[in-house]
């Protein structure tokens, strides 16, 4: 497994991280879903080992994902072993009548932190992130002192945000114009390339870049049709609808040859164009058994440098009206 620097931190992370949403379990804020669906723990925690195995260091998660039950698993299995890069969030909870709740209070942040600690078993965490923290909650300051307290506690080392799907810019330029944080966590994928514009930004002035849904909840993965149907406690019932498969599957055709120049699955293919940019740091497929570690631990390649330009063009001319589309779903 290769790794990279993770922005100006002493972080070398796996090109491939594990993201552990899925194996939150089927949480609900009310009649909302906020997980994957039914999970098995037994199975969960075979794909953090294998993956591990596989040489992947970095494991990205949220107090938020299952309520805590993901970090709880993370905990179990890894506890504080210094093998393993260790990221989670704050920031979202679920208010007194069970609603979705967003809460970047100092106080807040630090008890949330010890929580967190507590559940993963660690000392420390090597990178807490603002869970799509707004300019104004930056402005409103308590976040970031929250954050430079814990640092000097030595209850974290390094900070940044988890930015926004659609408009990441605002909360990136923010800080890096005030020379704030170590990183960003971005939506960027082969469909999604809102993002782009901002990795040379975050590159030159050394904040680390983790791409996040890389397989775009299993679009990319080229896995679903249009008669695929998700459980009510999967939060895919509802961003990826009938209306939206209807939509998005047949424009994503055009993606899928690519992959025959290499042999290589649409996972992989997803994958390797995320991993083409040098500005990523690493990239976190979310993982829910062990075959899928695997797949996604060993599917990054290189790819030609024109088969990355047809990619980016075909967003440019095309795939960014399907992410338009998508944005306006969403609200």
């Amino acid at each position: 497994m290769k790794t990279r620097q993770f922005g100006n931190t002493d972080l070398m992370v796996s090109e491939a991280g594990f993201g552990a949403w899925a194996i939150g379990g089927p949480a609900m804020a009310g009649d909302i879903a906020i997980g994957w669906g039914k999970t098995d723990d037994d199975t969960s925690i075979k794909a953090l080992k294998k993956a591990a195995d596989l040489g992947v260091n970095f494991f990205d998660t949220a107090d938020f994902y299952g309520l805590g039950h993901s970090e709880e698993l993370i905990g179990k299995v890894f506890g504080k072993g210094p093998s393993i890069i260790v990221a989670t969030k704050v920031g979202h909870r679920l208010a007194s009548d069970n609603s979705i709740f967003v809460d970047y209070s100092k106080n807040y942040i630090l008890r949330a932190c010890e929580k967190s600690l507590k559940r993963l078993k660690r000392e420390y965490l090597d990178y807490y992130q603002l869970h799509t923290a707004k300019v104004h909650d930056l402005e409103n300051s308590e976040c970031i002192e929250a954050m430079e307290s814990l640092k000097k506690q030595g209850k974290i080392r390094y900070w940044g945000v988890s930015l926004n799907t659609y408009d990441p810019y605002p909360e990136a330029d923010f800080l890096i114009k005030n020379s704030m944080g170590s990183g960003f966590q971005i939506v960027f994928n082969i469909l999604n390339q809102r993002a782009r514009k901002l990795l040379d930004s975050a590159y030159r002035n050394e904040f680390g870049i983790i791409a996040r849904m890389p397989l775009q909840f299993g679009l990319l993965a080229n896995k679903f049709r249009l008669a695929s149907k998700f459980s009510k406690n999967d939060h895919r019932a509802f961003r990826l609808n009938k209306r939206i498969l209807k939509k998005v599957l047949p424009e994503l055709k055009k993606i899928w040859p690519v992959k025959e120049h290499y042999n290589i699955t649409p996972v992989s293919l997803s994958l390797s164009f995320i991993m083409s940019f040098k500005e990523v740091s690493t990239v976190i497929p979310g993982i829910k058994n062990a075959d899928q570690a695997f797949e996604n631990a060993t599917g990054i390649t290189v790819i030609k440098e024109e088969d990355k330009r047809f990619l980016v063009d075909l967003y440019d001319h095309k795939l960014w009206k399907l992410v338009e589309f998508l944005e306006k779903e969403e609200i």
